[in-house]
Formats: structure tokens, C-alpha cells, sequence
């Protein structure tokens, strides 16, 4: 597949010779790009389509004059129930354990028997983003494999976030080239709709440019308990706000807010609903931290950033992990079960009270068994174990959960490819062929509104141009700048150049090059620059897929390396901190040693320095809240937005110099 033949029908993908390239119809509509490589064309009226199924005629699903709705009713007829079937799973990419040192490439037979035999066509990257052009180089590669299938179905491919100046194991992808942006809670708190949308159009640009055509992002829950462990992926705290920008990124990913175009990047919003109403703070990857815990019964607190995605019309919708406790809506409360099993949560809410009409995909392995490491944590070190998340149907079997999952509302499963097991619950009449027809119809739709089956491939020899292209990383790295929140200066910032500093985890390169001289010992300086992170415990180890999330305490132990460094140096030296704050942090014990404290969200040590010696006003405000002890962090109610008792320092709290 890699030949010279092959390289070249690539070089050649995205260009239309000029016997194609016709004047527009009676009906304004001209014709698009075809690219291919074994599927032949086909003439008709001036026009040249993709004979996809190699029959020698034009069939509706490839006829690209006709609408996404027709296309898709078409080539759902013609499919075979283990095809439909495949349609419903989303799997991960195959990568080659034998790549010679050449980065990461998939593995390509696996790949065949995933897409050709298996007929899954919806495929998770796990590919790093260091060498753009490889990346978009193998997703053309899984693209000429379905083309290759018997009805030419193109793949769409996945993405975990990758733009994160800090990627966190298992839920975001390192950035590689990839532009830098701050986590989403930054987005929060520069707290612009505009911001929003500009920053997840640049990064949808870079995934269209790399044959990524599926972001499983954003997140729009909200981080009213200060202990969970996913709240940087979050806007944060307060909901209206929280609306605004899950509609801007949408908008902004999505090339508009007026659904699909082959321009854009399907946004997958998650986690619905009330993720963030975490009991003790705990993540729903792990069965300690299965349920989420509504004391006053406030879950439409937590629908209201969804609002902001049916407003810009997302594509697809992911259900939590969690099971809801304390929750009546409408007269009815959910059945104890994780929400991608739940028919209220699914069909009740989602599709029938908010009229949602795209895609329903599970959150990954829910079908899956939790055997004991997944129950009680794998110990260090033991390799770890991928588990599965079936919150509160652990007792069914695997056929029952996916009977279960597809009657409450669910089109797709994410990180499975247990597609017979579907097959057989329609031979066996647990599920009716017709209920797999509507999800095949949705799934397909939105296929052929990003334009997939005209042009699935990408001229990878531009994708090193447009990934991390310096004037988006400059937008990036103002994104950065705007994200940063002042909560403490005693008069000793900006920083003149020639000042004298002391570098606690930042690197020498960025301040001198600020103008700064940096000195080897605290007693040597005039300002102690110390970045750092938000406290966190971790008193389980559970892994999944080598994630490590950061629980527990929100404040440093008196005896931790960031607390004795503190105080020892805080004797000889005015100390200015950053902290990335992850999640929100008790600060009582810190900024009274400290004479200048900035929360960041995701920052380079360039941005650092360069905004420690400006003397521009900050701009961003907090995006939770700071409890002033671990005390009001316990009685504070997990479902709540801003009702810390006394916070050290508010919601929208941020000081301009």
C-alpha cells in the first residue's frame, strides 16, 4: 500500500483534472472534488461521481447532488445487518508495534480486518501529533482501505484533545506540533465566546489538515465540586458562562453553527449530564467514583451548558459514566444506572425534551466487564488493566448491556468492536433491525455532510504547513496570556529586565531571554520565580488505559517538596508563584508567603516570562471558586455552583495589576 504508485495517486487526491471541472448546473451546484484511488468514476449529465460500490451504476448514496438525509436512507438499504452493526461501533486505531523508529503508524492489517471485515468505520487516533504529516499520511492509508470495502464507506477519525500546553495520560494526546493552547478551564477563564470559537476553529483546522474529522470534545459540564478530577477539561463553574463558550467552540469546530459542512469538524459534546456533581470528587472511570450525588435535586444546573450545544447544533452527544443520585425531573427520576443505559436520560430528555437528532455515543467501554484490578486498582507495579465502565449493570451480561444501551438511545459505543454481539441480539429478536436502521441513518448523515464520501483524503504534504503554524500559535499563545489570573501582587510585579531571579520548575532559557539574570541560590536574587501544581493525593491506583487522574486534598502537606521549598525560600526572598491549577487549590498556607500569585491553566515558561514583564492589566477571572480550607470544601454540596462557604477568593475573582 505504500508503493511509488500509491504515493503518487496521493500527490494527486485533492486535484480535479480540467475535464471535471464543469460548470455549475440549472441548479447552482458544481462539481466537488472526488478523491480516489481504486473506486472508479463514473459520467452522468456532465457530471463525474465515485461508482463506490462498483456496480457500474450511480446509486442515490453516491450521488453527491441529493441530500445527506437521502444518501443515507439509500445506503442504509443496502446494507447488511453485520455492516449496520459495525456502523454502531467506534474502535480504536491498530498501531504497529514494529514501526522502526519511524513515530507511530497504524497497523495496517489489523486495520483491514477492522474496517473491510469487521465493517467499522469510526476510528479513534491514538497516533502522536510530532510528524503532521505522517499522522495525516496514515489516516489517508485507512481511508484507501474503505474506499476498498464493498460499499466504499469512509472512515471518520477520532480525536481525545491534543491542543492542552499540558496534555494530561489518557485524556488528551500530547500536543507534539500541534498549536498549544490552554486547557478549556483557561478558555473559561478569559471567559470569551469569541475566544471559544476562534480557539477550537484553528485546532479543528489542524485536525481537517491531518484527515481528523471528529473531535470528542467539549466538554460542557460543570465543576461544582472542587475535588473532581476532570475539571480542567471543563469551562467551569458557572453555568450560563459555560453555555456561551460550549456554544462558541462548537461554532467554532464545527465551521458554523448551522450543523455539518466539509469545511468543519464534528463536535461531540460530553458528558451528559452532571458529570460534575462528582460524590467526594471521585472519576467515573473507576467504580469507587461510579455515582454523582444531587442533595437539592438541581440537575437542570447542569443541563444549561448543553443548551449552548443544541444552540450551535453539535453533532454528537456523550452520555457520563456515572449514575445519578438525588435526581427527579419532570416527576421522574432515572433508573440507577450509568447514563448511557438510561432510557429517561437518553430518549426522555435528550432526544424528547431537547429535540436532539445527531449522534449518541457512548463513553468508551461501557460494555465491558470490571474485574478486580478494575474494582480495587491495579497495584503500581502491575501493567495496567483497560476495564470496562458498566456502572450499575454489572451483573447483565455483555449481550444484555448492549441491548440495554441501544433501547435507551445509544447509536454508537465508543472503544468496542463487539459488533456480533449485536448481530446476534437481532437474530435472537432482542433487538429490532429497524431501531439499528436509525442509528445507521444518523451515523451515515453526518458522513456525508463533512464530505467524506466525495474527498475522505487529505494532501499530506500541507499538513506540516497548517499544524502549529506560527501566527496560530500566536493566537495560542495570547490565548494563554488571556487565560492567566492575578490573584495577588504586593507591588513587586511587572519585573524590570536585569532583575535578578531564582527559578523553582521553570526553564533558565525563557527568563533570560524575558531580560532577566538568573542566579543559582535564592539568597543570590532580588524575586524567586516557583511554578507549580495544584495539591492532589492519590490513595487509588487505577488505570485506564494509563490514566492517573488527580484526586483527593486540595491542599499541600506541610511536609510536601512545595511547602518546604516555600517556606525555606519565602525567609530569604520575595516569591512570586504560578500555579496550574488543574483543579481548584486551598492557598491559606501559600499567599501569605507569597508576593505575587497567578493561576494558570496551561501556560509555556515563554508566555511566563513575558507576561511577568509587561505592564499590561490581566484580564482573566477565576473559573471556580477557591475554598479557603479542606473544612469547607466537605460541607460544600457537590452539585451546587458557587456555594463555598468564605472562599479565599471567589467565583470571577481576578485582579487587573
Amino acid at each position: 500500500m505504500q508503493n511509488n504508485n500509491t504515493r503518487f495517486k496521493y500527490k494527486l487526491l485533492a486535484v480535479l483534472s480540467a475535464s471535471v471541472a464543469l460548470t455549475a448546473n440549472a441548479q447552482n451546484m458544481s462539481q466537488p472534488d472526488l478523491g480516489h484511488i481504486t473506486a472508479p468514476l463514473l459520467s452522468q449529465e456532465g457530471y463525474q461521481f465515485k461508482d463506490l460500490n462498483r456496480d457500474g451504476k450511480l446509486n442515490p448514496y453516491e450521488d453527491w447532488r441529493l441530500s445527506p438525509a437521502q444518501r443515507a436512507e439509500d445506503l442504509t438499504r443496502r446494507m447488511t445487518l453485520k455492516e449496520k452493526a459495525g456502523l454502531m461501533m467506534h474502535g480504536t486505531g491498530p498501531v504497529s508495534a514494529n514501526n522502526f523508529g519511524n513515530g507511530d503508524v497504524y497497523d495496517l492489517n489489523a486495520a483491514r480486518k477492522m474496517i473491510v471485515e469487521a465493517h467499522i468505520n469510526s476510528i479513534l487516533t491514538r497516533l502522536g501529533g510530532k510528524d503532521p504529516r505522517r499522522l495525516a499520511e496514515q489516516n489517508n492509508h485507512l481511508q484507501e482501505i474503505a474506499e476498498s470495502a464493498r460499499l466504499g464507506i469512509p472512515v471518520t477519525v477520532s480525536t481525545d484533545p491534543r491542543n492542552s500546553y499540558q496534555a494530561l495520560a489518557g485524556i488528551s494526546n500530547p500536543a507534539g506540533k500541534f498549536s498549544q493552547w490552554p486547557e478549556p478551564i483557561g478558555i473559561g477563564a478569559a471567559g470569551s465566546e469569541s475566544l471559544a470559537r476562534q480557539f477550537a476553529s484553528r485546532i479543528g483546522q489542524e485536525y481537517r489538515a491531518v484527515g481528523i474529522t471528529e473531535a470528542l470534545s467539549p466538554q460542557a459540564d460543570i465543576a461544582t465540586e472542587p475535588r473532581w478530577a476532570r475539571i480542567s477539561g471543563t469551562f467551569g463553574e458557572d453555568p450560563e458562562l459555560a453555555r456561551k463558550l460550549v456554544r462558541g467552540y462548537i461554532s467554532g469546530m464545527q465551521n458554523g453553527s448551522q450543523g455539518l459542512n466539509p469545511h468543519g469538524v464534528a463536535a461531540v459534546v460530553k458528558h451528559w449530564v452532571g458529570y460534575g456533581a462528582a460524590e467526594n470528587g471521585w472519576d467515573g472511570h473507576n467504580a469507587y467514583g461510579k455515582n454523582v450525588v444531587f442533595k437539592t435535586n438541581n440537575l437542570e444546573d447542569h443541563i444549561v451548558p448543553f443548551k449552548g450545544a443544541f444552540e450551535s447544533r453539535v453533532a454528537a452527544v456523550m452520555p457520563t459514566y456515572s449514575v445519578l443520585k438525588g435526581v427527579n425531573l419532570n416527576g421522574k427520576s432515572p433508573e440507577p444506572v450509568a447514563a448511557g443505559y438510561s432510557h429517561f436520560l437518553l430518549t426522555d430528555l435528550l432526544r424528547g425534551q431537547y429535540k436532539f437528532d445527531g449522534v449518541i455515543i457512548s463513553d468508551w467501554l461501557i460494555t465491558n466487564d470490571c474485574d478486580d484490578d478494575c474494582v480495587n486498582g491495579a497495584p503500581e507495579n502491575k501493567k495496567p488493566v483497560t476495564g470496562g465502565m458498566p456502572w450499575g449493570v454489572e451483573s447483565l451480561t455483555k449481550e444484555q448491556r448492549f441491548v440495554k444501551a441501544i433501547h435507551a438511545g445509544i447509536d454508537q459505543f465508543g472503544g468496542v468492536t463487539d459488533s456480533d454481539i449485536i448481530t446476534g441480539a437481532v437474530e435472537k429478536g432482542l433487538v429490532s433491525e429497524h431501531r439499528l436502521n436509525q442509528s445507521a441513518k444518523r451515523i451515515l448523515r453526518q458522513k456525508f455532510e463533512l464530505g467524506l464520501f466525495e474527498q475522505p483524503y487529505v494532501e499530506a504534504a500541507r499538513a506540516d504547513d497548517i499544524v502549529g503554524r506560527e501566527e496560530t500559535q500566536k493566537e495560542a499563545n495570547q490565548a494563554q496570556m488571556h487565560s492567566l489570573v492575578l490573584l495577588q501582587n504586593k507591588d513587586i510585579l511587572p519585573l524590570k529586565a536585569g532583575t535578578r531571579v531564582w527559578l523553582y520548575g521553570a526553564e533558565a532559557a525563557a527568563a533570560k531571554n524575558a531580560g532577566l539574570i538568573v542566579v543559582d541560590r535564592p539568597e543570590q536574587a532580588q524575586v524567586a520565580v516557583m511554578r507549580t501544581s495544584a495539591p492532589f493525593e492519590q490513595p487509588h491506583y487505577n488505570y485506564f488505559f494509563g490514566r492517573r487522574h488527580h484526586e483527593g486534598s486540595l491542599e499541600y502537606k506541610a511536609d510536601s517538596e512545595i511547602m518546604k521549598t516555600l517556606n525555606e525560600v519565602a525567609c530569604k526572598v520575595p516569591v512570586i508563584m504560578t500555579m496550574y491549577m488543574e483543579r481548584p487549590a486551598v492557598l491559606t498556607d501559600v499567599t501569605d508567603k507569597t508576593q505575587a500569585f497567578i493561576a494558570n491553566f496551561g501556560l509555556s515558561d515563554n508566555v511566563l516570562f513575558s507576561r511577568l514583564t509587561s505592564d499590561a492589566p490581566y484580564s482573566g477571572r477565576l473559573p471556580f471558586a477557591l475554598p479557603a480550607s479542606m473544612e469547607a470544601v466537605l460541607k460544600q454540596d457537590p452539585s451546587v455552583p458557587d456555594d463555598l462557604h468564605a472562599p479565599l477568593y471567589g467565583l470571577g475573582f481576578g485582579l487587573s495589576r
